[in-house]
């Protein structure tokens, strides 16, 4: 639970910033040096989102099957759900807009990533509600 919620926490603000400073810093970078900005964006973001994504998501699922006795399966199991719909929505719609903005600027398609962001900013703020719900009920139950 502990690796869960850590995980999860860092991706709320890590998404929040990206959704509220970074992609829509995208349009101010330039034409010209755009291709050379978004390319090095999709490298070194990897290395920022890939491991607590990983993280949260093996947690996530081992939390379904390893669940304290004071959480119920249907919060694990919507845990688990927002994870599947967050990396559905970056696999099917993030990932192939920055594919294409790696090819150049186009206003269409930025605005469209920042717009269907807020699937993944809504699901992971949810997901960060949840878990910490999921360690306040343990915490307080284990003390009564």
């Amino acid at each position: 639970m502990i690796i869960n919620l850590v995980a999860t926490l860092f991706l709320v603000g890590l998404i929040w910033t990206i959704q509220v400073v970074h992609y829509p810093l995208f349009d101010g970078v330039g034409k010209r040096r755009f291709i050379v900005y978004q390319r090095r964006h999709q490298f070194l973001i990897t290395f920022i989102v890939g491991p607590p994504m990983l993280s949260e998501a093996i947690s996530s699922l081992l939390l379904v099957f390893y669940l304290p006795a004071e959480i119920p399966k249907s919060a694990a199991l919507f845990g688990l759900f927002l994870v599947i719909a967050i990396w559905i929505s970056t696999a099917a719609i993030q990932v192939p807009c920055h594919r294409s903005l790696a090819n150049g600027y186009r206003s269409d398609v930025h605005r469209w990533l920042v717009r269907s962001n807020w699937i993944r900013t809504a699901a992971w703020t949810a997901r960060g509600a949840l878990v910490i719900w999921m360690i306040v009920k343990v915490l307080t139950m284990n003390h009564l």
